[in-house]
């Protein structure tokens, strides 16, 4: 190395990441808080949000309702409390709290106080899941970011949701970043990527993938279609297709997370697969339980990054990495106030990572 190279060398210097610092504020949107079943009429915790609700099924109109869990009384926890009818009973004092947020019994008291009102959430059931909108501003739902109708889960020839909940240690915004995030497929998910390329459009961000996987495929099985959609910051769909132990397969992927605070989330996961109409109901089971083991286990390998990684607000991109940057803008639409959302958060827009075989001409050799 001559004098010069090693003088040029010396005057570059490190990479500085950038962090910055955040107020306490979640997106704007839909989060799933579980499968439809996961909701009953015993009342259960919700640690999310930096905050904690009570969610729970009326026993009278069998829907679900999520409330703040602190009664204002006294600060008991109605997760600890009861149903009836409609409302849940505070354990402390037994001050009743309809599903709208405002007390309808204090069995003691001749008068009810005018200012006993506790928030009530906004709540969707749809698909086979729960959700709950939450708004730093306080909007109601926008009705065009409603999460679309999944018709498969309506339908005799697919199973339910296989589902498990997975605490990680990082913000929310670093798993959206896996949807633009092409170059991490192969070192983490065992992934050979043939072609690779995203659209947004309003509150949706699409991934449209075609590749091989050592994990979920043995050998040369075929390749593997993924289409991952994220309707909103936070609920995110993938559907897969290929071939599993021989077989030609679909499934319905949920990777939606829900945050607990500015520091963890909770990654509900999901998995759902169209039956083997030759197979017995314990057989296809079984085949679900199979490939979400598999998945689970390719998954946990973005988790143990997830828990280790830095926040890097500036990241040091290179040619061949996906729009990391587009899809943080796209994300950054529902961090901001509803009237000050700008064009370029929402615009139409498609990025081309890798030129090859397409979903869709996958999708017709395989027969799907």
């Amino acid at each position: 190395m001559t004098v010069a190279a090693k003088t040029t060398q010396a005057k570059r210097e490190p990479y500085q990441i950038k962090t910055d610092e955040r107020e306490e504020r979640y997106a704007r949107g839909w989060y799933v808080v579980g499968a439809t079943n996961s909701i009953n009429l015993k009342p259960r915790a919700l640690n999310v949000f930096g905050t904690k609700l009570v969610a729970y099924r009326g026993k009278e109109d069998g829907e679900v309702h999520i409330l703040d869990a602190y009664c204002p009384h006294m600060g008991g926890d109605l997760c600890g409390g009861e149903v009836t009818g409609n409302s849940v009973v505070c354990p402390f004092h037994l001050w009743s709290w309809g599903a709208d947020g405002v007390c309808d019994d204090i069995p003691y008291a001749n008068k009810i106080p005018d200012k006993a009102v506790i928030k009530s959430w906004p709540v969707l059931e749809k698909n086979g899941l729960v959700f709950v909108w939450q708004d730093p501003e306080g909007n109601p739902p926008i009705p065009e970011q409603e999460p679309a109708r999944m018709e498969d889960w309506y339908s005799e020839s697919w199973t339910d949701w296989e589902m498990e909940a997975i605490p990680i240690e990082s913000l929310g915004r670093e798993l959206v970043d896996n949807m633009a995030d092409m170059a991490h497929f192969g070192p983490i998910h065992y992934s050979s990527v043939k072609s690779f390329r995203n659209t947004m459009e309003g509150h949706q961000f699409v991934q449209y993938m075609v590749g091989g996987h050592d994990i979920l495929t043995e050998g040369d099985e075929g390749l593997i279609t993924s289409v991952a959609r994220y309707e909103g910051p936070a609920y995110m769909t993938t559907t897969m297709t290929g071939l599993m132990d021989g077989h030609p397969m679909k499934v319905h992927l949920l990777v939606s997370h829900i945050p607990t605070d500015m520091n963890q989330f909770v990654i509900n996961f999901g998995v759902m697969m169209m039956k083997n109409p030759k197979a017995s109901k314990a057989q296809n089971t079984a085949l679900v339980q199979e490939y979400m083991e598999k998945n689970i286990e390719s998954f946990h390998q973005d988790v143990a990054v997830w828990n280790n990684k830095c926040i890097i607000d500036n990241p040091l991109l290179c040619d061949g990495d996906g729009p990391i940057n587009l899809v943080r803008k796209w994300y950054s639409q529902f961090m901001t106030n509803v009237d000050e959302v700008q064009p370029n958060q929402v615009k139409a827009r498609e990025h081309v990572t890798m030129e090859g075989p397409t979903v869709e001409e996958v999708l017709a050799k395989q027969g799907f």
